[in-house]
């Protein structure tokens, strides 16, 4: 045998050798891909799934579904009644739903949208407008949430500043509701949500007008309803890894 073929014969051997090494290595990823791909997720990757369906709800849910048409509250009575929807604002932007002051802090911590719907108490004398303030995740939202003003009542001074803009309605109890009327503002806090409601009077009176400070009691059913919102969007659901609306 001449040392050409022999060199021939060692080429084919190392090229089959290759081509065998090649074989197992797709074989292994094949098998790790089905394993993968067959398995039941992880509890790390089921918590991850639901963490980010809570955070894309603002933009999946219906707005129906974020305000609803009724909400539960319980005045200073003790018996429970229905504070009803009067709108929801189709502007989603989020430096034209709050004052300034407001757009600044939620903007510094990446506002994603500010979705507003408008409510009136069971009487039709309180107004109640609610501002759900989305942003990517908890902490950006905890953070805007610890800078923002608190709850407040009228300073006697012209109103509730800064706040939530007032968003009234034609037609509705809400029509005469504009920033003027605002006389009560708070604010709550739901995973990547941060949630601000603002109160005024029916009537459309303004707060410069009062004379001195109300007590919280006239909108009380503000901070319930914006907790119930808060609530039902922070709420997480359990994964079906088999829906489209899943990430697993």
């Amino acid at each position: 045998m001449t040392v050409l073929g022999l060199r021939g014969r060692q080429w084919m051997i190392v090229a089959f050798a290759v081509a065998c090494c090649y074989l197992i290595t797709t074989g292994i990823s094949l098998t790790g891909a089905w394993t993968t791909l067959n398995r039941d997720p992880t509890n790390a990757e089921l918590q991850l799934a639901a963490n980010k369906e809570v955070a894309r709800r603002w933009q999946a849910w219906p707005a129906g579904r974020i305000f609803p048409e009724q909400v539960s509250y319980r005045p200073e009575t003790g018996q429970s009644e229905y504070a009803t929807r009067t709108g929801i604002v189709p502007d989603i932007a989020c430096a034209q739903a709050v004052d300034e002051e407001i757009a600044t802090t939620i903007g510094r911590h990446g506002c994603r949208a500010v979705l507003r719907a408008t409510y009136v108490d069971q009487l039709q004398g309180v107004v109640v407008t609610v501002g759900v303030v989305a942003f990517a995740d908890p902490w950006k939202a905890d953070k805007a949430y610890k800078e923002l003003p608190g709850s407040q009542g009228p300073d006697g001074q012209g109103g509730v500043r800064p706040a939530l803009h007032a968003a009234a309605f034609p037609g509705t109890a809400s029509a005469r509701f504009n920033d003027e009327a605002r006389q009560d503002r708070t604010i709550d806090r739901g995973g990547p949500y941060v949630v601000l409601t603002t109160s005024g009077q029916a009537d459309g009176r303004p707060a410069a007008a009062l004379k001195k400070a109300r007590p919280g009691a006239p909108f009380a059913l503000a901070p319930q309803v914006g907790h119930a919102i808060a609530r039902s969007l922070a709420a997480k659901s359990l994964p079906d890894c088999d829906e489209p609306e899943w990430e697993c």
